[in-house]
C-alpha cells in the first residue's frame, strides 16, 4: 500500500521551498500563544473570581465560542488578508482587559462574558498556515509532506504549551502569565501577517463550496470527513479521562504523554511515506487502525496495555489529521479552504468537548474497561457509517511507481 521515497518532498527540501520558511516559523510563534494559554486563562480565572467553578465555566465558554466562529474567522481572513491584524488587535486588548480584570478581582457574574468576547476574535493560524503549504507545494507528496511536518509542529506546541504556562504562571502571577500570552499572541501574529504580505485574497465562495451560509459543509464527502475526525477526537478525549480515573493522576501524566510522543512519531513517518490508496480511503483504513488502539486498553487493561495502546492512538490519529487536510484540498474549491481547514479544526474541538462530557458519566458510572470499549464502538460505528458511502470521499490517488 506505501513505499518509502526520497527526493523533492522530504522535510527539508519542504522547507526550502521559497517563501515557506518565514511564515512557518511566525505560524510556530502564534501557535505557541495558544498552547500556553490554558492554565494561565484558567488560573487567572479562578484568582479573580476566587472560584474555580466560575473560573471553568468562564474557560469553557471561551473555548465553546473560539471553536464555533472559528470558521467565520477563517472565511474572513481569507477573504480580507487585512482582517488578521484587526481579529489579532482585538484579541490582545481584551486578553489585556481579562489580564487587569483578574488582577483586580473580577465578579464571576462577569467572567463569562468577557471571557465569550475574547473567544469571538482569536485569529485563525492553522487553517491560514495549511493554505499556505497548499499553494507553495507541488503535488501530493510534497503536500502531504509539508502537512505532516506542520501537524507534528502543532501538536508539539500544544503538548508542551502548558508546562511553559505552567512555569510562567508560578514565576510571576497568573495574571502576569496572561498578559504575556497576550503579547505574545500579538508578536506572533504580527509575524505572521507580515510573512503572508503580498499574498492575494481568496476569490468569491465557488458555487461548489456551498454559498456564503453554509459554505465547505455542503462540499460531497465534506461533512462525513468532519465526522471522522470529530468521532476520533471524542474517542481520545473519554480514554483521557479513563486513565485518569483508572490509575490516577500520577500514572496518567506520563500514559497520556505517550499518546503526544506517538502523534510525533506517527505523523512524521506518515509523511515519509508514498501511498498508492487515494486519501479518502486512507482516511478509513487510518480510522478503523485507531478504533482498534483507543480499544486496546480494555482488552489489555493494565497501564502497559494502556501506554501502547495510546502511543499507537496518537500515531493514528496524527495521520488522520493530515489525511484529513489533504482531503480538505482535493475536495474543497481553493475559495473556500481556509475556511474548510478551520472546520476541521471545529469537528476535532467539539469532538473533545463531547468526548469529556461522555468520559466523565463513563467514568462515574461504569467500570474503566467500559469507558475504553464505549470509546472505541463510538469512533468504530462513525467509521463504519461513513465507509457505507465511501465514493463520497473521492481523493485522489497516487499513480503506482514503475
Amino acid at each position: 500500500m506505501s513505499r518509502s521515497f526520497r527526493g523533492s518532498a522530504g522535510y527539508r527540501a519542504v522547507l526550502s521551498l521559497p517563501h515557506a520558511r518565514a511564515p512557518f516559523a511566525a505560524a510556530l510563534l502564534a501557535r505557541l500563544s495558544y498552547g500556553v494559554l490554558p492554565l494561565p486563562l484558567l488560573l487567572a480565572l479562578r484568582d479573580g473570581t476566587g472560584s474555580y467553578a466560575a473560573a471553568g465555566s468562564a474557560a469553557g465558554v471561551f473555548g465553546l465560542v473560539s471553536a464555533l466562529l472559528g470558521p467565520a474567522r477563517a472565511r474572513l481572513v481569507s477573504r480580507r488578508p487585512a482582517a488578521l491584524m484587526v481579529l489579532t488587535c482585538c484579541y490582545t486588548l481584551l486578553l489585556l482587559v481579562l489580564a487587569a480584570g483578574a488582577a483586580a478581582g473580577l465578579p464571576a457574574w462577569a467572567a463569562v462574558p468577557l471571557a465569550a468576547a475574547v473567544g469571538v476574535f482569536p485569529p485563525p493560524v492553522g487553517p491560514l498556515m495549511r493554505t499556505v503549504w497548499g499553494e507553495l507545494t507541488d503535488g501530493e507528496e510534497q503536500r502531504r509532506c509539508a502537512l505532516s511536518l506542520d501537524t507534528v509542529a502543532e501538536s508539539t506546541i500544544f503538548a508542551g504549551g502548558p508546562v511553559l504556562g505552567g512555569l510562567l504562571a508560578a514565576r510571576t502571577t497568573a495574571p502576569w502569565a496572561l498578559a504575556g500570552c497576550a503579547l505574545l499572541a500579538l508578536t506572533g501574529f504580527a509575524a505572521f501577517a507580515r510573512a503572508l504580505r503580498g499574498r492575494p485574497a481568496a476569490g468569491p465562495a465557488d458555487a461548489g463550496a456551498g454559498g456564503r451560509v453554509l459554505g465547505p459543509l455542503r462540499v460531497p464527502g465534506f461533512a462525513p470527513l468532519l465526522a471522522v475526525v470529530l468521532a476520533v477526537a471524542a474517542a481520545l478525549a473519554v480514554d483521557e479521562l479513563v486513565v485518569v480515573a483508572a490509575w490516577g493522576a500520577g500514572a496518567a501524566g506520563p500514559l497520556l504523554a505517550l499518546f503526544s510522543v506517538g502523534g510525533a512519531v506517527g505523523g512524521l513517518v506518515y509523511g515519509r511515506l508514498a501511498w498508492r490508496a487515494a486519501p479518502g480511503w486512507r482516511l478509513l483504513l487510518l480510522a478503523a487502525a485507531a478504533t482498534v488502539c483507543y480499544g486496546l486498553p480494555a482488552v489489555l487493561f493494565a497501564p502497559p496495555g494502556a501506554a501502547l495502546g495510546l502511543f499507537l492512538a496518537g500515531a493514528c490519529t496524527d495521520a488522520l489529521l493530515v489525511t484529513g487536510y489533504l482531503l480538505v484540498e482535493d475536495l474543497v474549491p481553493p475559495g473556500a479552504r481556509t475556511e474548510a481547514g478551520a472546520w476541521v479544526n471545529t469537528a476535532y474541538n467539539l469532538g473533545g468537548a463531547l468526548g469529556s462530557a461522555g468520559g466523565g458519566l463513563l467514568a462515574d458510572r461504569a467500570a474503566p474497561a467500559a469507558g475504553f470499549t464505549a470509546a472505541a464502538v463510538f469512533l468504530g460505528a462513525v467509521t463504519a457509517l461513513v465507509a457505507l458511502r465511501p465514493a463520497r470521499l473521492r481523493g485522489r490517488a497516487e499513480p503506482a511507481a514503475v
